[in-house]
């Protein structure tokens, strides 16, 4: 049995996400079926984790195993995105890897980013890739209000009615604020984040920013473990899978 792993870049704007539902168009699926096609074979593809639907991936990882070896992987790429980039999903890489790998549960650290375009006009090109938030935000309370989320929580009050997840605690290794004219980027790491983790906690700080809410007020939210609190989370058209460390 051979083993490989691809790295995946992807516009979720027209998918229900990453995950095989009984309904609707997914991500894993559509790659599993056109990779099973090229290699005539019936393939298992196994994610490192679900984005929802409209979320979009900069590299996605995942993997599968098949019976026989690819030869030529500079073949196989340009063979499977010929398939593949008409519904704006690129393979960007191809690894051989031993079987002890696995893309789920060999990742040491999950990277997310989130784009906010802050000004008065409507975004035309990035309309699917960013939130458009007409009223200023402050930044420097945004940052102040990032800090009290890092490290380890209990994060139940950003956490989606219907996670999965047996614990919902989890530790924030970094987050990182920056704007660059009028885009805000948000860049989340952690080992693993729970359903809507990271598109509530945006949701929340953006109250800060808006001054709807006090520091003082946030830090209650979070801390109260309600998710009936928490502020509406912001859409998925601005949240990136930006990267899985291994």
């Amino acid at each position: 049995m051979n083993r490989y792993q691809i790295l995946i870049e992807y516009d979720g704007s027209n998918f229900i996400g990453w995950q095989i539902q009984p309904k609707g168009k997914s991500i894993q699926k559509l790659i599993q079926l056109k990779v099973s096609k090229l290699l005539k074979e019936k393939i298992k593809l196994v994610g490192s984790g679900r984005t929802d639907a409209g979320v979009h991936a900069l590299e996605q990882s995942a993997h599968f195993d098949t019976k026989k070896k690819i030869e030529n992987l500079n073949k196989f790429l340009k063979s499977i995105n010929f398939f593949l980039n008409p519904s704006l999903i690129s393979i960007i890489k191809i690894k051989k890897k031993n079987l002890s790998f696995h893309s789920r549960f060999s990742a040491k650290r999950r990277v997310y980013k989130y784009i906010i375009l802050n000004r008065n006009i409507f975004p035309i090109l990035e309309k699917n890739r960013c939130w458009h938030i007409s009223k200023k935000l402050n930044l420097e309370l945004m940052k102040k209000g990032s800090k009290k989320l890092l490290g380890k929580h209990d994060f139940s009050t950003f956490r989606a009615s219907g996670c999965n997840s047996k614990s919902p605690v989890r530790t924030i290794n970094f987050i990182k604020i920056k704007k660059i004219k009028h885009k805000i980027e948000i860049q989340f790491i952690s080992q693993s984040f729970l359903q809507q983790q990271v598109r509530s906690m945006v949701g929340c700080l953006k109250y800060l920013a808006e001054k709807k809410w006090s520091l003082k007020k946030f830090q209650k939210v979070f801390k109260s473990k309600k998710r009936i609190l928490c502020a509406p989370p912001a859409p998925s058209n601005g949240l990136f899978l930006e990267k899985i460390i291994y």
